[in-house]
């Protein structure tokens, strides 16, 4: 750490070597260079290098010291790798406090010649992390002579890098360019090297168009966007654009319309509308007060986003959003309809007086509840709710006489940023017949030591194979809602179905359709668990979703080896969780 911080103060001079030879070239390239196609007929061709006099730039021994201390340092550490670099980043900004000599900013680019020679490995991570260490010293009055003075360096090394003399990475240039504010002028002074004139400009702009019309055939958009866009360089139309929309380089696009004016920019928005990217479109709208030109892409991007809420149950955030605005509310009410969230379409019409436009819907038109696995196909005999101990000593002996249960938890919505969730509110337990709600609110609050007795006997039995979905969040929640219970501290024969099947989207839902052929109607996930009576829907909602976990594990449980893990098949014993502790202090009553 001392080392790092003092030894830009350690400054034997030496000189740069003269521009490297073939040879030199070719051992560069070891280090990380892009290496030229084969084939010269369809090959993007790279700019010549040009000379520009390195003679004149004299360096410190001490930068190379510097990164090699940094390597060292990063090797040796006993963090993991982000820790480290964040670690790292801290002294290089001590030791750029230190008024490093000539200036920190001459001083970064200087070791920005070094760090290829570290290896491929790491001249990517310490460039970006000696680049962003930079940022905080841009407003610092002191060194504003050093900034300026290094802008012309960073120029030369922005050229060598095109070049490929220097090995950097293409997201290292369009860094280098941003941080050190490099401008046409900067280019054309590293380039011509002598006094400007509009020729040395004109000629410093062509030599860029170059390299944009090799980053254009080399597919690298990005490289070639940020040289366009910084050094006003015009060589591209509208197929530009559709590439990189085409590439999903949506950032690059924005800036290139952004620079080509507004006719690009009513472009990229149509492009957007064409592909339903709502929430990018209306952005551009907002940011070019184009709403006179796109006047109903607003209300589309809302509809557009109360219909993803309703998709994840977010009931309540939607119906926020929508309240001010007649017209989305009905819309919500629709969404309700359609996913056969009856309950909520009257609470809705309730409050908002929407029962005119319901009257107006056909019921049997709107819902899709047939796209959606339902109970009543699992051939489920029983849904049984247990709030007091006798229901719990009986529910307890019937699944201790399975041998595969399924469990699932809900608990109440929090939408309050950085508040704590809320107490796991039930816990479902199924098996292929019988579906039990154990109302754990008020179990707890009436016996404690019997609901931590029952449990015990079901979560720490060896003889139950406990099937649930990302069942790490769930006991989770257990543990941080009733602490005090030992029950949900330590756990026996557990599988987490996700584990099996890691390439699935779509939660237990898309996993439900893959194996049986349906999705589950996720509408009610977020609704208020902490409600008495539940309704009879959240009821089969919350059995469904333990229920669904056996139902697919005897679908599959009979193949020798299913779900797949990095391409290969698993064998599905080997993810048991055999014991699982979660130690905490013992409860007390």
């Amino acid at each position: 750490v001392l080392a790092l911080a003092f030894l830009p103060f350690v400054r034997p001079p030496f000189r740069l070597p003269p521009r490297p030879s073939k040879a030199t070239n070719q051992t560069l390239e070891s280090h990380g260079t892009r290496k030229e196609p084969s084939d010269p007929q369809n090959r993007a061709r790279r700019p010549e290098p040009t000379q520009v006099g390195h003679d004149s730039l004299n360096y410190g021994s001490s930068q190379a010291t510097f990164m090699y201390l940094l390597k060292d340092c990063y090797f040796y550490g006993t963090h993991k790798a982000t820790a480290k670099f964040r670690i790292l980043q801290q002294q290089v900004k001590r030791a750029l406090n230190n008024a490093p000599q000539p200036g920190p900013f001459t001083y970064i680019v200087q070791c920005m010649y070094i760090i290829p020679l570290l290896g491929q490995s790491h001249a990517e991570g310490f460039s970006h992390m000696l680049i962003s260490s930079l940022r905080h010293l841009k407003s610092v009055e002191s060194v504003q002579k050093d900034f300026i003075d290094a802008k012309c360096l960073a120029a030369r090394l922005v050229l060598d890098i095109l070049a490929s003399v220097v090995p950097h990475e293409e997201r290292i240039l369009v860094k280098l360019l941003e941080t050190f504010d490099i401008e046409l002028k900067d280019m054309a002074h590293a380039f011509c090297g002598s006094e400007l004139g509009d020729e040395d400009l004109a000629a410093a702009r062509e030599h860029l168009k170059q390299h944009v019309q090799y980053f254009m055939k080399s597919e690298s958009y990005v490289s070639a966007v940020a040289l366009m866009t910084r050094f006003s360089i015009q060589c591209c139309d509208e197929s530009f654009l559709i590439k990189l929309i085409g590439s999903k380089q949506y950032k690059a696009a924005e800036e290139w319309a952004a620079f080509m004016g507004k006719e690009m920019i009513i472009l990229i928005i149509q492009k957007y509308l064409d592909v339903k990217m709502l929430k990018s479109a209306n952005e551009l709208v907002k940011q070019y007060d184009l709403a006179e030109e796109f006047p109903d892409v607003n209300y589309l991007y809302k509809e557009s986003s109360l219909k993803k809420l309703a998709e994840k149950g977010c009931w309540d955030v939607a119906e926020v959003r929508a309240k001010k605005d007649t017209k989305l509310m009905e819309y919500l009410v629709y969404l309700a309809m359609e996913a056969g969230y009856m309950e909520k379409v009257d609470e809705l019409c309730e409050r908002y007086s929407l029962e005119g436009y319901v009257n107006s819907l056909v019921p049997e038109e709107v819902m899709c509840q047939s796209d959606y696995l339902e109970l009543k196909k699992l051939i489920l005999e029983e849904i049984v709710w247990v709030d007091e101990i006798n229901g719990l000593l009986s529910a307890t002996s019937y699944i201790e006489a399975c041998k595969i249960i399924g469990v699932d938890c809900e608990w109440k919505p929090n939408y309050e940023k950085g508040s704590r969730p809320n107490k796991v509110a039930i816990i479902q337990i199924a098996s292929d017949k019988k579906a039990f709600i154990f109302d754990l609110i008020k179990l707890y609050e009436d016996d404690p030591k019997a609901l931590d007795c029952c449990f015990r006997r079901i979560m720490c039995s060896s003889n139950i194979l406990k099937l649930g979905y990302n069942l790490q969040c769930d006991l989770h929640q257990l543990s941080q809602s009733y602490g005090e219970l030992i029950c949900f501290q330590s756990y026996e024969m557990l599988l987490d179905i996700q584990k099996l099947f890691k390439e699935t989207t779509g939660g237990l839902s898309g996993l439900s359709k893959k194996i049986l052929g349906a999705g589950l109607n996720k509408t009610r996930r977020n609704s208020d668990w902490e409600q008495r009576p539940l309704s009879q829907n959240q009821k089969e909602y919350a059995a469904l979703d333990a229920a669904v976990l056996v139902h697919i594990f005897h679908h599959v449980r009979g193949q020798p080896q299913f779900g797949v893990n990095e391409g290969r098949q698993v064998e599905w014993k080997s993810h048991i969780v055999s014991r699982v502790n979660r130690a905490r202090s013992p409860i007390r009553f």
